[in-house]
């Protein structure tokens, strides 16, 4: 995780599922109350694989965000997450950006 003055940028690598959802969510809130973050970039360049636990660390790290007047972006998903994201809907509620600084910039 790295931050960019109120945004929090969270770089996933690997999985993205039951097992690895929990200590995402634990680590990403933990963050967002410690450090008062207002925006959060979710940056899947490194990120194989998600199911329906990351779709759900996704939408409740949005509502959290959202409560506080922030904005989430996710960048760079692979075909097959990106995939996901279309079926899930999620693209409705949080924007797909294929550049990690040009995502950035939106948010500053």
């Amino acid at each position: 995780m790295k931050r960019h003055f109120n945004t929090l940028v969270v770089t996933l690598k690997g999985e993205l599922d039951a097992h690895y959802a929990g200590f995402v969510r634990e680590k990403i809130d933990n963050e967002i109350l410690n450090s008062k973050v207002k925006n959060l970039i979710f940056d899947f360049s490194r990120l194989e694989f998600m199911d329906s636990s990351g779709i759900g660390v996704i939408i409740g790290r949005y509502k959290s965000i959202k409560a506080v007047g922030g904005k989430v972006i996710i960048v760079k998903p692979n075909r097959q997450i990106k995939r996901i994201i279309d079926i899930s809907g999620i693209q409705k509620l949080i924007p797909v950006n294929d550049n990690l600084d040009e995502a950035i910039k939106k948010l500053l």
